[in-house]
């Protein structure tokens, strides 16, 4: 193969490599690998996340001969039909009233069963917020509250969620309590670092292993400013974990190393070698990029810590912490990369791509963006200051301005973010 790295090339390899990432979690086959046994009795299926809808869309095709139905609810614009499975769309990464309808209808779905019934979770990234049902002395208005402060204040995802399974009436385990005493067996789709499955969507039918202690703590490590009634929810005691859990079955059935691997065959096929760096990076996504442009610096100049050309791949999920002063558009994704391209500083054997495997990095209609060696001149060229762009987390408005944006629309799955650094 031609050892000649031209932009065009680079480009065209690394969006190969990212969408061979995505490919690989698609929910139907995820699924279907990873069916549970056929119960007795009925089978009702409940779910929340950017994939749940796909997930459950495979399960009523695979079982024609079960008496089944169920409701599961996904993020607006993400919803396929699923036959017997209603599908319901509420507001992500904020709930909104349709977060909390779907959690009540999920609670009515799962009452009134027998141990001969099987409950079947789907759950993926982005269900915390799309099944929003507050604690007591809680009101919708109050968790959204909390998520946007949340938000905004540098927490990881793992934080994050164990803050929001103490203010819900349905997460940490409490939806597989109220369809006792049917079986429960869970699905997921890992977005979260170390893919705990308690941890992804708040863990709906997962016991909360953490008690409030741990979720007071979260608060005064981020000074997050809550609302009363979500003060008070904090102060109560932990419930006891319910009966049934020994008989519960839990499967992660689709996850980011495994998406990683699929990039690394990706990349041989592009005549790149591959060097995985982990599959649960997280911190400031600004710092990350730069830590990742120093890593392709030595590639390029030592063959250190692997010899060009090469691609060093990661997943995880990194954070942007919004001071005072007002955001600009962009996610973490783009502000990895810009911060990567300011540090990179135009090395001209350097390419890179980033994005969220949902095609949605943060709230924006882009998965991510691309660097190319000339990023940072086209968008001076352009009229803008990277730097001044970086501070006002305006890092999407930079990438739309130069056309380098990733788009892919809603992608119906999700294993968090994807980045691969080119060294040619």
């Amino acid at each position: 193969m031609s050892t000649t790295w031209s932009d065009a090339r680079a480009r065209s390899a690394l969006r190969r490599i990212f969408d061979a990432a995505v490919a690989d979690a698609n929910p139907g086959a995820a699924v279907r690998r990873h069916l549970p046994p056929k119960p007795k009795g009925r089978c009702v299926v409940v779910g929340a996340g950017k994939a749940s809808a796909a997930m459950a869309a495979a399960l009523d095709a695979a079982w024609p001969d079960v008496e089944l139905s169920g409701v599961v609810v996904t993020r607006y614009g993400h919803a396929v039909p699923a036959g017997r499975v209603e599908i319901l769309q509420a507001s992500h990464p904020v709930p909104d009233a349709m977060s909390e309808t779907a959690a009540r209808r999920m609670l009515a779905a799962v009452g009134g069963l027998t141990p001969d019934d099987l409950v079947v979770a789907l759950i993926s990234g982005g269900g915390s917020a799309l099944l929003a049902l507050p604690a007591p002395g809680m009101t919708l208005a109050d968790k959204q509250a909390v998520n946007a402060a949340l938000l905004a204040s540098g927490a990881t995802i793992g934080e994050m969620n164990v803050l929001r399974k103490r203010l819900s009436a349905i997460k940490g385990g409490r939806l597989a309590a109220a369809a006792r005493p049917a079986r429960v067996a869970t699905l997921v789709i890992s977005d979260v670092p170390g893919d705990d499955p308690a941890l992804i969507a708040s863990g709906p039918t997962l016991p909360d292993g953490g008690g409030p202690e741990a979720a007071r703590e979260i608060v005064t490590r981020y000074a997050l400013s809550l609302p009363e009634g979500a003060r008070r929810a904090l102060e109560r005691a932990a419930e006891p974990p319910g009966p049934g859990w020994d008989a519960d079955e839990v499967a992660v059935v689709a996850a980011p190393v495994t998406a990683l691997r699929a990039a690394a065959l990706a990349a041989r096929q592009e005549g790149l070698t591959p060097l995985i760096l982990g599959d649960a990076l997280e911190g400031e996504s600004r710092e990350l990029g730069t830590v990742l442009a120093g890593m392709a610096r030595s590639v390029a100049r030592h063959g250190q810590p692997v010899e060009a050309p090469a691609v060093l791949l990661s997943g995880g999920e990194t954070t942007v912490t919004i001071g005072r002063g007002p955001a600009g558009r962009g996610g973490r994704n783009t502000e990895f990369l810009l911060a990567f391209a300011l540090a990179a500083a135009g090395h001209d054997r350097v390419w890179a791509v980033a994005g969220d495997s949902d095609g949605i990095d943060g709230t924006e209609d882009a998965a991510g963006a691309i660097v190319t060696p000339d990023t940072l001149a086209r968008s001076r060229a352009a009229g803008l200051d990277p730097r001044a762009v970086l501070s006002a987390h305006d890092s999407y408005s930079l990438f739309a301005a130069v056309g380098d944006l990733v788009v892919t629309g809603p992608t119906l799955t999700n294993v968090n973010d994807v980045r691969a650094v080119l060294i040619a």
